[in-house]
């Protein structure tokens, strides 16, 4: 195995001797360099695993340098040395891309995580093909996955931005799949699905007795995450209390679980992501303004499947596979028509969206084929019938919709009210009612079923 090699950059011989020792035991062999001129000739002249530098240098700022460095070495991995409590100036680091930050006084255990994850990042160079994700062969989802690839090598704090349904989570797990932590633990929690009471012992953990029914220690969600990384779905459902402790938590990577005496060192990377547009949050008062500068050192937009509509075709093959290979089934096959058909729709609910359609399609086709009929929407074509912001059907529905608690429940209502229309035009006869609605009897007892509406 090749020797690895790392450069040290700093003014402070006492501050390069110690990260030298500790390299060393290490098995890195180190270079030192005490200002910015100095590391640029041993960067040009060598090759490097690893670049350890400090913020200020005699000669200019380490952020500088670690601009050069991603310009000429996008490839290696460069951590920043801080003041103790200078958050600002790590997260400008990374946004500049740093690989990861450590505070004076240098923690020689942190130091030495933060060095096994930037080695191990390098080296994962040569085999970042491992995929765990369809990303598609569009444009946009060609450059998201470039993205994604690049953020992997990372451990800066990721925004994920998209609609519902467009693929946050699978990004998120891309990210942690291609990277350092791959080995560790993926945690993903949905922040709006914890009770407000439960939310502190859930990310933070508790001890025996610190409050009514805690019979036994509970690790928390940060502890459950050690290593590998945190992913916070809908963060914008936080409360703003607890926004306060994730901020503090993530500020001095460390927690305290509830009756705990102590706070513990945590090592995980945070990951968040929501569907609601989290600039509008914070100007709301609804969001915690430094949380989300923490939050969003680099953001990642993911697009709408309506964008990238030529990626369908493989989609519905991918996840037809998938279906079939679950139900130990054959699989359907997806007439042209209905192929066509979902070419030419919106989507609103992207990619989760088109998963339901085909589950249901396959459950719902006669042999082996899917056609139109079998995928049971109504179409919205996008090169024929643009969307209407001014007609007053469109605003009658938005303000209707508006009065529900999600689109789903709003669509499952209308849906009740049609089939309830058509079954007491025809007195309950479900024959008459699947002719009248153009649908198969077996469409019909499906939807009734799924609706609650089935009395048999």
């Amino acid at each position: 195995m090749a020797s690895l090699h790392a450069l040290v950059i700093d003014d402070e011989p006492d501050i390069c001797e110690l990260l030298q020792i500790t390299l060393f035991r290490m098995n890195v062999t180190t270079d030192v360099a005490y200002n910015l001129a100095q590391a640029k000739k041993l960067l040009d002249a060598n090759h490097y695993n690893l670049c350890l530098t400090d913020m200020k240098l005699p000669d200019g700022s380490g952020i500088d340098l670690v601009r050069w460095i991603n310009q000429k070495f996008p490839d290696l991995p460069v951590a920043v040395i801080t003041a103790h409590g200078n958050m600002d100036t790590a997260i400008d680091a990374m946004k500049a891309g740093a690989f990861d930050f450590i505070s004076k006084p240098v923690d020689l255990q942190s130091l030495r995580k933060i060095v096994a994850t930037a080695l191990e990042t390098n080296q994962l160079r040569n085999t970042a093909e491992k995929s765990t994700a369809v990303f598609g062969r569009s444009t946009v989802m060609q450059n998201l996955e470039a993205g994604v690839r690049k953020l992997a090598r990372s451990q800066a704090p990721v925004y994920i931005s998209g609609e519902s349904g467009s693929g946050k989570e699978l990004s998120a797990r891309s990210i942690h799949n291609f990277g350092p932590r791959a080995g560790k633990p993926f945690v993903a929690v949905n922040c709006g699905a914890i009770p407000k009471e439960l939310m502190e012992s859930e990310f933070f953990g508790h001890k025996k007795g610190s409050f009514t029914g805690a019979h036994q220690d509970k690790i928390g969600l940060f502890k459950a995450a050690e290593g590998g990384t945190l992913f916070l779905d809908e963060v914008a459902d936080l409360p703003l209390d607890m926004q306060v402790k994730l901020l503090r938590a993530i500020q001095e990577k460390a927690i305290r679980a509830i009756g705990g005496a102590t706070e513990e060192p945590t090592d995980v990377r945070i990951l968040s992501a929501t569907h609601k547009e989290l600039d509008d949050e914070v100007k709301a008062g609804n969001f915690r303004q430094d949380l989300f500068y923490r939050l969003n050192v680099i953001q990642l937009k993911v697009p709408a499947l309506r964008e990238h509509a030529e990626d369908i075709a493989d989609l519905c093959q991918t996840l037809l596979t998938k279906l079939a290979k679950a139900m130990h089934l054959p699989c359907p096959t997806l007439a042209k028509e209905a192929l066509k058909f979902l070419q030419n729709y919106d989507f609103p609910g992207n990619v989760r969206e088109l998963e339901n359609i085909l589950e249901r399609a396959f459950t719902l086709c006669e042999g082996n084929l899917i056609s139109v009929d079998d995928l049971q929407i109504t179409s919205v074509n996008r090169s024929s019938k643009p969307h209407d912001k001014t007609g007053s059907s469109t605003h009658d529905h938005f303000n209707r919709c508006m009065e529900y608690a999600s689109l789903d429940e709003y669509l499952a209502d209308i849906e009740k009210e049609v089939l309830m229309g058509a079954l007491e035009k025809v007195r309950w006869n479900k024959t008459l009612a699947a002719k009248e609605l153009n649908i198969t009897f077996r469409s019909l007892r499906y939807r009734l079923q799924k609706l609650g509406l089935d009395d048999e």
